[in-house]
């Protein structure tokens, strides 16, 4: 087996055996533990910077086994697949020594590391998957992985909730089993190549898009498009690293980037629109774009307004896919990294307010900018990014998005994103400005002291760290390495024109 045959498989492995072994160590293990977690997280990131080196240098990275006759696994790396695996590699480390701080003092530690990380194998793997049938299988073990976590605190809601999440991703894993049968039985190969493969097919137009819609709405479960989102609110009862997990990192954007790989490597995003299917698929992300922002706008509880948010921010991605044009395919791209860290900054600090001051609902915040004034910038840095305040990384995602839409013709998307802003104003500059302007409680509903700090420094770290490149994303977009640098290199390689 070559170099460039492995890379992808030790990818997936690094976070792979770090769950297997954490599984079995005692609780009271800590070192070992966190030795780990760490050292696995680490060990991805570096393969990962040698893939990324190799594949801007034109170099080609699979791994292929057969399954079946005429069906193999396959992990294949190209631009598309390590953004994403460079987005879940940073933000694992990141929330692995959130969970550390978070964490610390809770039983059944070695299981939720240990399920985390084969949440983040999973993730890895659906992204480096080089066909249908390989991203079915990763998408499936995505769910099993995450659905401990979900249920972590093992209270009656937490397992409700848990409920409602299998009963919805099963259900979708279902359709994108039945659509990826269908689709071979048609085509004779699943494997995902740029332009797609579906238009050399001699079917009837109405077959293909039966096909396209079966297996965009069972992604679309995970990707929590509008009327497929339901469980998501409901999975907030899981930890903040859970929560930040799921939104930031592997369920939600796991379904996005599938939606990303329906419609450029098995469609075709040309042939997506000549099926008739593009823009219904855009009007339903506007839909949820909005729907979301509005339910948002009436939760009183923090995490529940985060994830109502979730629903919406991540259809962007989706609608940059669905327009159809070559810019809004970089906005659309480009915001699976860009949500991604201002997402996570968010339920970082959320889960600041909860482990510091006992505080979960946004009426309880006032005055927490002046006893968590480094929590409450990273939050402000964040909430300034959903709204899309220039230079934020939210402000890249939705220029590219409106000029795609003026591109394209359909000027109406600029009124969704200028709807969706005034939307994201409405329910994050009053958590703002209760934060910072109003008078504190006399006695916070749960504090816990941490000598001079406002907080534990594993807990405060990372929403640093993440906060600032929310900013830094969007201050340095056009600089060489950055997210939109590497976004404008796929789109120059997946978009047909």
């Amino acid at each position: 087996m070559t170099t460039n045959a492995l890379l992808p498989l030790l990818i997936v492995a690094s976070s792979l055996v770090t769950g297997l072994i954490i599984f079995m160590l005692p609780e009271r293990a800590v070192f070992w533990r966190t030795a780990l977690n760490l050292g696995g997280a680490i060990l991805k990131i570096i393969l990962l910077v040698i893939m990324m080196f190799g594949v801007f240098q034109g170099v080609e990275y699979e791994f292929r086994v057969p399954l079946v006759p005429g069906l193999d696994f396959v992990l294949y790396a190209d631009a598309l697949a390590l953004l994403f695996v460079n987005l879940s590699a940073v933000l694992w480390l990141v929330t692995t020594i959130y969970a550390i701080g978070y964490l610390e003092d809770s039983p059944n530690r070695s299981r939720f590391f240990g399920y985390f990380s084969l949440c983040v194998t999973a993730t890895v793997g659906l992204a480096m998957s080089g066909n249908l049938l390989t991203f079915l299988v990763f998408y499936e073990a995505l769910t099993l992985a995450t659905y401990p976590l979900v249920v972590h605190r093992g209270t009656e809601i937490a397992r409700r909730a848990g409920r409602v999440y299998l009963a919805y991703t099963l259900f979708g894993g279902a359709l994108v089993l039945l659509g990826t049968i269908w689709l071979y039985s048609l085509a004779g190969t699943l494997d995902f190549i740029d332009g797609g493969f579906v238009s050399a097919l001699e079917v009837n137009t109405t077959v293909l898009q039966a096909l396209f819609w079966l297996l965009i709405i069972g992604i679309g479960v995970k990707a929590a498009i509008f009327p497929m989102h339901v469980w998501l609110p409901q999975a907030m009862v899981a930890p903040a690293p859970v929560s930040a997990l799921l939104h930031a990192v592997a369920v939600v954007k796991a379904g996005a980037f599938g939606v990303v790989r329906i419609v450029y490597d098995v469609f075709g995003v040309e042939f997506t629109d000549l099926l008739g299917v593009a823009t219904p698929l855009a009007i339903l992300s506007a839909f949820t774009i909005i729907y979301g922002s509005v339910r948002a706008l009436f939760q009183d509880d923090l995490k529940r307004r985060l994830a109502f948010s979730t629903v919406s921010q991540v259809s962007y991605i989706t609608l940059g896919v669905a327009i159809a044009g070559p810019i809004a395919t970089i906005g659309g791209i480009v915001h699976l990294v860009h949500q991604g860290f201002m997402k996570i900054t968010l339920f970082f600090c959320a889960g600041n307010y909860a482990e510091t001051l006992g505080v979960h609902k946004v009426s309880e915040l006032a005055g927490a900018g002046k006893r968590m004034p480094w929590t409450t910038a990273a939050f402000t840095l964040a909430a300034f990014g959903m709204i899309g305040v220039p230079p934020t990384a939210g402000f890249i995602t939705k220029w590219y998005l409106g000029l795609g839409g003026l591109e394209t013709g359909q000027d109406w998307v600029v009124l969704v994103l200028a709807g969706s802003s005034l939307l994201n104003a409405a329910y994050f500059l009053p958590i703002l400005r209760t934060a910072w302007f109003d008078p504190p409680p006399d006695k916070w509903p749960h504090e816990r002291q941490f000598g001079a700090k406002e907080t534990a420094w594993a807990l405060l770290l990372p929403p640093l760290f993440t906060g600032a490149l929310a900013v830094l994303f969007g201050l340095l977009a056009s600089m060489p390495g950055t997210p939109l640098d590497w976004v404008q290199l796929i789109a120059a390689r997946k978009y047909v024109s």
